[in-house]
């Protein structure tokens, strides 16, 4: 009897990837197969490349990574699951995510003095769905709370991670923010507008991807891409 060929380090990180049901760390992979982070980033790019005209993408949020359905299959696999639309998100939210996408880490005082405008109620409807994360406290005065977006954030957008964020260039800027990041792809001392997603969110504040291991309940948040299972 002929023996089974082998797999190959990329078909066995998409294994773990489709039997975690939640994101998993790229340490965490490489220390179940025995192989260097190095390694693993490397088969992960070639899951990305191969899964280009395909209806699975890799979706990653900093050393976590997870399988999702395609954001031009959310309508039909929306359809599929029985979903209905969401609320939208209000332009007052999607501003203030720009904000926390583009500055992250950033504490909420520093979104008020950005936005001019308390942002409580908007923070809670933003945690509510899940789309922000808390990233731990930040050591200035008060140690307010840092901020930065979640998986639900890149779903509900369609993003495969936030490198895939509109650049800024040739937009409006922010007023600076001291030692604020630069937006990703942007030069250090580049500046986000507010307005940087709404291009973006008008197209899908309708959520475009949900994670494939999972409903809607699974994420809390609106259901975009799908994680596998």
């Amino acid at each position: 009897m002929t023996s089974p060929t082998p797999l190959t380090l990329t078909a066995l990180v998409e294994s773990i990837l489709y039997a975690a049901g939640e994101p998993a760390a790229v340490s965490a992979i490489a220390a179940a197969l025995d192989a260097s982070a190095q390694d693993i980033e490397l088969a992960l790019d070639d899951l990305a490349t191969g899964y280009a005209e395909r209806g699975v993408r890799v979706q990653r949020l900093g050393n976590r990574v997870q399988l999702v359905t395609a954001p031009e299959s959310a309508e039909r696999v929306q359809r599929f699951l029985g979903l209905e639309s969401q609320n939208r998100l209000s332009t007052a939210a999607l501003e203030t995510l720009a904000i926390i996408a583009y500055r992250q880490p950033v504490t909420k005082p520093q979104i008020e003095m950005l936005r001019g405008v308390n942002c409580d109620g908007v923070m809670a409807t933003l945690e509510a769905r899940n789309l922000i994360q808390e990233l731990g406290k930040a050591e200035s005065v008060g140690h307010p709370m840092r901020y930065g977006v979640s998986f639900e954030f890149l779903q509900y957008f369609g993003l495969k991670g936030t490198h895939d964020l509109p650049t800024v260039e040739n937009l409006e800027t922010l007023p600076s923010l001291e030692g604020a990041p630069a937006p990703p792809g942007a030069p250090r001392d580049a500046d986000a507008p507010e307005q940087a997603l709404l291009p973006l969110g008008a197209e899908a504040e309708t959520p475009s991807a949900l994670p494939t291991d999972a409903g809607p309940e699974a994420s809390g948040s609106d259901p975009g891409t799908v994680a596998t299972p």
